[in-house]
């Protein structure tokens, strides 16, 4: 009988300590599914609202989670404050939670001095971030057996040539993809910027002293890693720009994606490139650089585009490759330092690594899958966090601080919520309590 007592008195106890628990985590007043946030959620912009209904408009949905809906709104002001400083003249914003896009939108103007504000399905440069997308690409034929990750580059490009023959020999399709290649830094970047042809920037490597044999050392390429679209082109039989279309944007349903000049010069709903000069920003054309460079910087997306790519990457998506060989996109290959010291906001970097076309942040309980872009006055940021399941993408048309900051100011005030968001999602869960100590009948 007394044990029995004591049983129903530790019972009582732990739900005390759970029902406590519950109203700390709940105390801060959370708006559940205020009109504001499913507003800024489901509408492009709130200045802008006649949409494109021919490419059709995804929705994103109010996460359920009330906390995580306030570190939303808080991240929506904290754009709205930059945007209204004046720190960019436009930018537009997608974050996934687990399966759901909790927050899509665009804010400022795609040309400033105009009334065109940026929507969901503004179309931007995303430079580096090319990267990932060819990456990608790659995967989805490692997935359906036309390529290996250590296949040699000269089984598809027959006519490719390093300095010596036994330095080409080496070169791998992973080489390629993890900055590797024993290319220095950047090489004919600069060539690049003169227009020159793929093919002609590719046959000017053979004259190029390596500084470590492949697979050693990271060194940064665009004319190095682009020798991934001669690969796509020879396994496929077609352009990179057909095989990433057929093989990416149609099966994840993105409708605006593109990979040339010509795609994005034609489309009518174009964010347009801004560069500070005078206290103001200064409209720029947009520029055919880096196009004959495409799988290292000339892929062109909207803000849903990025949404549906980001959903597909962080739940798997079947349709276009395995798990397995995401797992191997995201593999870490080889140290590399990352150029953005913003993470120190949030948290200090332990160390950073390149996998095949992405950056692997590590950090004390936390690993981001990451990547920077910037081309022609256009910046874009994604980053995938796959222990709490989200993903966020940031573009701008325009460089600075906004870029920046804002995938590191999105975690930090996540972070700071985390803990409660975590017990609302938990609130459900059965509490099971396990005792080291047996109760013992009293031998009063």
């Amino acid at each position: 009988m007394i044990r029995s007592k004591k049983f129903y008195v530790v019972l009582f106890l732990v739900f005390t300590i759970a029902i406590v628990a519950f109203v700390y985590f709940a105390k801060e007043e959370i708006p559940i599914a205020s009109t504001r946030v499913i507003d800024s959620l489901a509408v492009d912009s709130t200045k802008n609202l006649n949409l494109n209904l021919k490419e059709g408009n995804l929705a994103a949905f109010a996460d359920p989670n009330p906390h995580m809906q306030k570190v939303v709104l808080d991240y929506e002001e904290f754009i709205e404050r930059a945007i209204k400083k004046g720190i960019a003249p436009g930018a537009a914003v997608a974050i996934i939670r687990d399966t759901s896009i909790v927050f899509l939108k665009g804010f400022g103007l795609r040309q400033t001095g105009t009334a065109d504000y940026i929507d969901v399905n503004t179309v931007f440069r995303l430079g580096s971030v090319s990267k990932c997308f060819s990456s990608i690409l790659a995967g989805t034929l490692v997935s359906d057996h036309l390529i290996n990750w250590d296949d040699l580059i000269i089984k598809y490009i027959p006519e490719f040539e390093l300095k010596t023959k036994e330095q080409t020999a080496k070169l791998t399709i992973r080489h390629v993809l993890s900055h590797t290649t024993g290319l220095p830094y950047h090489a004919y970047t600069n060539m690049i910027e003169e227009h020159l042809p793929f093919d002609t920037l590719m046959s000017y490597l053979k004259h190029v002293d390596l500084f470590a044999e492949p697979g050693q050392l990271y060194s940064y390429q665009n004319v190095g890693y682009s020798l991934i679209g001669k690969v796509v082109e020879a396994a496929t039989h077609q352009s990179f720009e057909a095989a990433l279309t057929e093989r990416v944007f149609k099966p994840l349903n993105m409708r605006t994606g593109s990979a040339s000049y010509k795609a994005i010069i034609n489309r009518e709903n174009v964010a347009l490139p801004h560069y500070f000069s005078r206290k103001h920003w200064v409209t720029v054309p947009i520029s055919d650089t880096y196009y004959n460079v495409a799988p290292a910087g000339g892929v062109n997306a909207s803000i849903s585009d990025m949404a549906l790519w980001l959903r597909a990457l962080l739940t798997g998506s079947p349709s276009i490759m395995s798990d397995s060989t995401l797992h191997e996109i995201f593999e870490p290959q080889v140290k590399a330092i990352s150029k953005n010291r913003n993470f120190r906001k949030w948290k200090r970097p332990k160390a950073s690594y390149y996998a095949l076309g992405w950056r692997i942040l590590t950090f004390k309980n936390d690993t981001l899958e990451y990547h920077g872009g910037y081309v022609n006055g256009y910046r874009s940021e994604v980053a995938i966090d796959r222990k709490n399941k989200l993903a966020i993408c940031v573009l701008t048309n325009s460089p600075g601080n906004l870029a920046d900051q804002a995938i590191p100011e999105f975690l930090k005030q996540y972070s700071q919520r985390a803990d409660s968001i975590a017990f609302w999602d938990n609130r459900h869960k059965l509490i099971l309590v396990k005792t080291t100590n047996q109760l013992t009948p009293s031998h009063n």
